[in-house]
């Protein structure tokens, strides 16, 4: 079974809740592994930037990991976010985390540096040759500085064995057609844009990884399973109540509108490490009433 197969639908970028003391809280994880699980989403991405990996060290990183296969116990595919802006240090942590259980890695653009289109090629033709499991592009510009354009996207989806999809997150419906039309049968695409998925479905992505889909898994992920089999009558149903959300969610910043909306649904504690702090009283409040 391929990537397209394996990974249609909803996948979620899954937060690393916090105890009061900066601690991760493995407990709320748990939680939060069962309840997206619970309310139907396909595969879960653990440790991608919702999960504020910056902030989290090696040691960290291989716990999480370790405990989210033991919970998830091949219940559903699990992705895991490994990437950087330094190619050798990528490498490096792709020998040595423990990736048996993983389906794939979700490695995000190099970020600051600002290569060139060629360094990225390159830079992803030396993950894929290190990494033992296949490699999904993730290309989010107004992160990393530097859009990954589709030329690029597509040389190294025919050229480099390994890599095996995108998640498309340049915020461009137009972008993501060009991928569409031009991608080879075995390329996984989904959207990294939560606002943007339901058109993208229409035309022809396979899926999403979603931030969304931690606080609103059931309508979330039966609203992109409505897409994906053409209802699209179902899928505006369920995403038009959602459409004020997606913009408190990313109204301050990711992963604290995500965290301000778990903490009002009473799955994790509001907290976060800095540079990142919780959002604002006035969007809490906003965030709040939306969910009342």
């Amino acid at each position: 079974m391929n990537l397209r197969q394996q990974l249609r639908g909803t996948g979620v970028a899954i937060v690393t809740p916090f105890k009061n003391d900066q601690s991760v809280d493995f407990d709320s994880l748990g939680k939060m592994i069962d309840f997206v699980i619970e309310n139907g989403v396909e595969y879960i991405v653990t440790q991608g930037t919702t999960g504020e990996t910056p902030t989290l060290d090696t040691q960290e990183k291989i716990d999480i990991l370790n405990y989210t296969f033991e919970k998830i116990n091949n219940s559903v595919p699990v992705v895991v976010g490994i990437g950087g802006n330094n190619t050798k240090e990528v490498c490096k942590t792709l020998e040595q985390f423990p990736l048996e259980k993983a389906t794939a890695i979700l490695s995000a653009a190099p970020y600051y540096n600002k290569p060139s289109q060629e360094g990225i090629f390159q830079h992803y033709q030396h993950i894929a040759a290190a990494s033992p499991k296949p490699i999904i592009l993730y290309n989010v510009p107004g992160r990393t500085g530097r859009n990954m354009e589709p030329a690029t996207t597509i040389r190294l989806a025919t050229e480099v064995e390994n890599i095996a999809g995108i998640k498309e997150a340049a915020n461009s419906i137009p972008q993501c057609m060009q991928l569409l039309r031009d991608r080879p049968d075995h390329f996984l695409i989904v959207s990294g844009d939560d606002d943007l998925v339901l058109p993208e479905l229409a035309c022809g992505i396979d899926g999403v990884i979603s931030v969304a889909a931690n606080c609103f898994p059931k309508q979330f992920s039966a609203m992109v399973r409505a897409g994906l089999a053409g209802d699209f009558t179902t899928a505006n149903k369920l995403n038009f109540p959602l459409m004020e959300a997606y913009n408190l969610l990313f109204a301050e910043n990711n992963p604290a509108g995500v965290k301000a909306f778990l903490y009002e649904l009473g799955l994790i504690k509001n907290t976060l490490r800095l540079p990142l702090v919780p959002v604002t009283d006035g969007l809490q409040q906003k965030i709040k009433t939306y969910l009342q």
